[in-house]
């Protein structure tokens, strides 16, 4: 079983051919059909590298504080812009929803909709990855998990999606800007090998991210893997949600260590206070995806990451994008809830979809849960 995990980590292209180790910890060993996913060879008739267009960069320069409002904000008259995704059961994308069964809601108030369309949009994704000696020691069980939903999800992006790759430890490390030359993506990630600090400060690096992506216009996210664990970020947790919420990107958190907290608890070996650090880490997690408009995963077995690279995919690529503008034009700063529902115009019941055979279908709406109005300046 160790020979055929280490066989197949040694087909990584940052590897030494025939490097021979062992697991560091006693935690729960993976079956032989397991991989960290390849490098995408390149294709003929793809272009070359120096052909590849480029988002101008966004991570150029952080800014000082969050932003007074909505990212959607772009003129004296407030708009507000929300990317909406009507998931079934399965995770899918339901589409051709009419524009007169969506109503949004802002403070419990209905709100007028002054845009309407569907479509498929190229992703624009940042990966911000927990890599720190605190969790991620060489050759352990978290460090092959990590590295394997990372580049598990490069190889499910298309030629047209724009990546970068932020890791973080004791602060974020830009690893490669916004590209298409997914190459790039690959030599970033080569260079995740052996952590260096024993800090995890989640925090300070999701929000830095999340502030320098805040003026990229069209379909963007990030993707977070990570422990959901905190050490020493010098903002807050409820600092985070406020920034977060400002920036108007959705966070798809995927938690690791799921398994082998079960297997550490199921032996005595995960006292009570991390316990109660591990629960309160799945909740930050938890948080963040739900107040962005995005989702979070908590996968305790390696196959359930296709699954979760197909939903990501399914809520990002396919989107209702609604704009309005909100009947409260106070410029108080306040922060204002936003509900999205689906409703029968008819009857004014929630909207009930059915399948090819008629039978009903339960859905989820993925929508950012607010906004903070902007404040009049004296």
């Amino acid at each position: 079983m160790k020979r055929t995990a280490i066989a197949f980590l040694a087909s990584l292209v940052w590897l030494l051919a025939g490097a021979e180790a062992v697991w560091a910890q006693a935690g729960p060993k993976k079956e032989g059909s397991e991989t960290v996913a390849r490098p995408r060879k390149k294709t003929t008739g793809e272009p070359e590298a120096a052909e590849e267009t480029k988002i101008p960069s966004k991570f150029g320069k952080k800014k000082e504080a969050p932003p007074e409002g909505a990212p959607s904000f772009r003129t004296e008259v407030l708009t507000v812009s929300l990317d909406v995704a009507v998931l079934d059961n399965r995770g899918q994308f339901i589409p051709n929803i009419p524009r007169a069964n969506f109503r949004v809601l802002e403070d419990g108030v209905p709100q007028q909709i002054v845009g309407f369309e569907m479509g498929e949009a190229p992703m624009t994704v940042c990966m911000v990855i927990e890599f720190s000696n605190l969790f991620q020691q060489y050759w352990t069980e978290t460090w092959y998990q990590t590295l394997t939903a990372a580049y598990g999800f490069l190889e499910t992006l298309k030629p047209e999606d724009y990546v970068a790759v932020v890791a973080y430890d004791i602060r974020p490390e830009i690893l490669s800007d916004f590209s298409t030359d997914k190459r790039a993506a690959y030599d970033a990630m080569s260079r995740l090998r052996i952590a260096a600090y024993s800090e995890a400060n989640l925090f300070d690096a999701v929000t830095d991210v999340a502030q320098r992506m805040s003026d990229i216009e069209g379909r963007k996210a990030i993707v977070l893997i990570s422990s959901g664990i905190d050490t020493f970020s010098k903002i807050t947790f409820s600092k985070a949600r406020e920034i977060l919420q400002n920036a108007g990107v959705p966070i798809y958190a995927i938690g690791l260590m799921q398994a082998l907290r079960e297997w550490y608890d199921a032996y005595g070996m995960l006292g009570p206070i991390a316990r109660l650090d591990f629960l309160q880490a799945d909740n930050q997690l938890r948080t963040f995806a739900k107040e962005t408009g995005g989702m979070a995963f908590f996968p305790r077995f390696y196959g359930e990451f296709p699954g979760i690279f197909r939903a990501i995919s399914q809520a990002l690529r396919n989107r209702y994008y609604i704009t309005y503008q909100p009947s409260n034009l106070k410029r108080d700063g306040k922060f204002r809830r936003i509900k999205v529902e689906l409703v029968n115009p008819a009857t004014n019941e929630p909207l009930k979809i059915t399948d090819e055979r008629g039978r009903p279908i339960k859905y989820t709406i993925i929508a950012k849960s607010g906004y903070t109005a902007p404040r009049e300046v004296e």
